[in-house]
Parts: C-alpha cells; sequence; structure tokens
C-alpha cells in the first residue's frame, strides 16, 4: 500500500475510543495519552506493509496497554506492578486480544473520557483544550493556532487541567444514569463553546481556527452516536451543522464580512443544510423542546430561506422569546430585538434594547444592532455614537471593518440627507 492517508482517518476516528480504554486501565491521562501515541506510531510503521487489523481500535488499545507496561517497568527498573486490580477494571478484563470488547464497551469508555475533560472544576477554556488534546489529539500547537495564544501558554493551559483533574480525585469510572443525564448538558456546552470559537468572523485566522468548527461537528456526531434518542444532542449537531453550512459564504474575496442577508446562499453547502434539516425534524417529534432544539429551529429557518426576503422573521422572534423563558439572557433579548426589527421595525426593537444597555456596554454587537436601529429610525448623531462604541469594541479586523463601512454609510447618508440601512450583524 503506497497512499498511506488513509490511516490518518483511522486513527483519528478510533483515538477517543483507545484513548479512553487506556484511562481506564491506567487512571492516569498522560500514560494513557503517551501510549495512545506510541500505538499510532506502530501502526504507522507497520500498517502500509501489513494491512489494517480487523478491529483497528481492538488493536491500538492492545498496543498501547503493552506499550505502557513495559515503559512503567523500564522506569521501575523491572520492579514487579501493582496487582491487576490496580490499574484496570476486573470486570472489562480483557482476552488476549481484546477483540471481544463490544460497543457498550467503547460507549461507557468514551462517556468516561469526555466526562473528565469537562468536569466542572475546570473551566470551560480548559475543558475545551483539554477535549481537543485528549479526545480530538489535536497537536499543542494546533490548539494554541486556533486560540491565538503561544504554544508554551497552550501547554500550560493543558497541564494546569490536567494537574486539576489529578488533584480533584475524578473517579475514573463509567459514569451512572444520574451523573449521565446531569453531565450530558455539560458535554454538549464544551462543544458548543468550542464551535463558537473556530466561528470567527476574521476571515485571515479561518485557516487556523476552522478545526475548531469541524472537531465540534466531529465530536458531536460521536455524541450522537452515544447518545441516539436524546433530542438536544440531535439539535445541537444540527445547529453546527447549519451554521458550518454558511461558511464559504460569510466572507467576499477581499476578507470583508458578508452579513447574513447579503449571503449568495447558492454557496451555502446543501448537504450539511438538509443533513442539519433532517435532524431538527427529527429532534422534535420527540417533543421534548430545550434550548439547543429552539436555536436549531431559528438556524433552520434561515436555511429554509431561499432568498432573505423570503425569512420568516415573525416566528424567528417567537421562537427567541421561548429561548429567552429557557435561559434569559442580555443577548437573546438582543437576538430577539433583531429579529423583532425586522419583523415589527426599528422603533420596537430599540425599545426591547434600551433597558440592556448596562449590561451589555462592553458587547460590540450592542452597540452595533443599536446603531442600526437608530439609524433606520434617522436619528443620525446617536447612530453615529452607537457606531464609534461598537468599533472601539471590536475583536476581530473584520468587525472593525464592518463598522467603519457603517460609518461610511452614516457620513454619505448625512451629506445626502438621506436614509440608508445598516443590515443586521448576524452572519
Amino acid at each position: 500500500m503506497t497512499d498511506t492517508r488513509w490511516i490518518n482517518a483511522v486513527l483519528t476516528s478510533a483515538r477517543p475510543r483507545v484513548v479512553a480504554a487506556l484511562l481506564r486501565h491506567f487512571r492516569d491521562l498522560d500514560m494513557a495519552e503517551e501510549a495512545c501515541q506510541e500505538a499510532c506510531l506502530r501502526a504507522l510503521r507497520l500498517w502500509p506493509t501489513q494491512g489494517p487489523p480487523r478491529d483497528a481500535a481492538a488493536w491500538l488499545i492492545m498496543v498501547g496497554r503493552n506499550a505502557a507496561i513495559d515503559a512503567t517497568r523500564r522506569q521501575r527498573r523491572l520492579q514487579p506492578l501493582p496487582e491487576e486490580d490496580a490499574i484496570s477494571d476486573l470486570s472489562d478484563s480483557e482476552t488476549p486480544t481484546i477483540e471481544r470488547l463490544d460497543a457498550s464497551d467503547y460507549r461507557d469508555d468514551i462517556l468516561r473520557l469526555l466526562f473528565v475533560c469537562c468536569h466542572p472544576e475546570l473551566p470551560a477554556t480548559q475543558q475545551i483544550a483539554l477535549a481537543l488534546r485528549i479526545v480530538s489529539g489535536l497537536s499543542v500547537a494546533q490548539i494554541a493556532r486556533a486560540f491565538l495564544v503561544t504554544d508554551a501558554a497552550m501547554e500550560q493551559r493543558i497541564t494546569r487541567a490536567k494537574r486539576r483533574i489529578g488533584g480533584a480525585n475524578v473517579p475514573f469510572e463509567a459514569p451512572g444514569a444520574v451523573e449521565r443525564s446531569e453531565r450530558i448538558a455539560a458535554v454538549a456546552g464544551v462543544l458548543y463553546l468550542l464551535f463558537n470559537e473556530g466561528y470567527t468572523n476574521d476571515v485571515a485566522e479561518q485557516g487556523a481556527r476552522a478545526v475548531l468548527c469541524e472537531e465540534a461537528i466531529r465530536l458531536g456526531r460521536l455524541l450522537l452516536h452515544l447518545f441516539p434518542v436524546e433530542p438536544e444532542i440531535m439539535a445541537l449537531l444540527a445547529l453546527l451543522l447549519l451554521q458550518h453550512a454558511r461558511a464559504d459564504a460569510r466572507f467576499d474575496d477581499d476578507g470583508n464580512t458578508v452579513l447574513l442577508p447579503n449571503q449568495d446562499r447558492s454557496r451555502w453547502n446543501s448537504s450539511l443544510i438538509a443533513e442539519g434539516l433532517a435532524l431538527v425534524d427529527k429532534a422534535f417529534r420527540h417533543r421534548r423542546p430545550g434550548p439547543y432544539q429552539v436555536q436549531a429551529a431559528i438556524a433552520a429557518l434561515h436555511a429554509r430561506a431561499a432568498r432573505a426576503e423570503d425569512t420568516d422573521w415573525a416566528q424567528i422572534a417567537l421562537l427567541y422569546g421561548a429561548l429567552e423563558q429557557m435561559q434569559p439572557s442580555p443577548v437573546v433579548t438582543l437576538n430577539r430585538a433583531v429579529a423583532v426589527s425586522k419583523a415589527e421595525g426599528p422603533e420596537a426593537a430599540l425599545a426591547m434594547i434600551e433597558p440592556l444597555a448596562g449590561q451589555l456596554d462592553g458587547y460590540f454587537y450592542f452597540h452595533g444592532a443599536r446603531g442600526a436601529f437608530l439609524l433606520e429610525l434617522e436619528r443620525m448623531q446617536e447612530a453615529k455614537v452607537a457606531f464609534d462604541r461598537a468599533i472601539a469594541l471590536a475583536n476581530t479586523p473584520a468587525e472593525a471593518a464592518h463598522i467603519r463601512l457603517q460609518l461610511d454609510k452614516l457620513a454619505g447618508a448625512a451629506r445626502a440627507g438621506g436614509k440608508k440601512k445598516v443590515p443586521e450583524k448576524n452572519s
């Protein structure tokens, strides 16, 4: 076999199972990670000539386990190892070839790994970094590039996360039913944050950060495989797919942000949209609505509109109202106001967001949206103040460039004595 690209795909797919199973054996994140890496290196040496084993994950677990045991023996200068029950679950003991590991074993192992990475003792930034390193197998350099920090800073973040996990005495046991239901929301939340981290409004960073969106989707598929009848997980994956489907249309050739109403919808990924819409419909058939289902339904309404003017803004406003009831947040209210401005006009929208000024004064999109509403109402000076505040708070060059464009339009409107509309922020 001369083309070995298939090996990387197999190793990437198998990694969560392998690391999770090795973690079960050795109760040590570093050891599990190193053992998996050694197994992957051996696969890269052997599989091109010998071909892949029948069960790649089982082969990697066996090789990684043996490599870790050998390394432990060398480190201890051939001193006896602890008793087997100190490093492995007797109830999960393997045959010599580990070929009897079934889907339920894998399920529990992966759940264990995801729950460890998403432990509540860790801040969200450390949860995401640890999941990307341990579950996804991204290098420290890749993660650092995506988060726009130095390799050393990201290494420290991951090391601190591992240290906190060790200090918290996190049990490496398969979570029970109650804990699964309680912690699944945390796991889903990490995937949501991971995707949003990659969904940047700066085209210059897309190459490095798009991997975060793609990895969030991959892990979302894995999570849905583990919880195939959980409507919120269906909806989460649907939301990520529908958002990511617009990736190619979000920037023009000059790197400027193209807002949702102005995007070339022929550039949207139709296969991702079809998959996302099917998951939305499937989730709602369970009749157990949740926040991700509401957000996915909003994304679905945008996806189903053949043209921007066909968008059902009234329905979107109602859905944001439902989301407010489930998860009260000034940002949700701001998003509802944008929908209300489309359905009822800028005056109603402006009245909705004015009480949010204190809470969202440091939020770029608040001032951008407020400026747009004021401009529609021909309150030019107030609009300029809002846009000036927005540009001061811009997080990316693309955001700043967009607001400068609006200021240019504002100046032109003032000179002409006319009225210009500023499109909404959503992209």
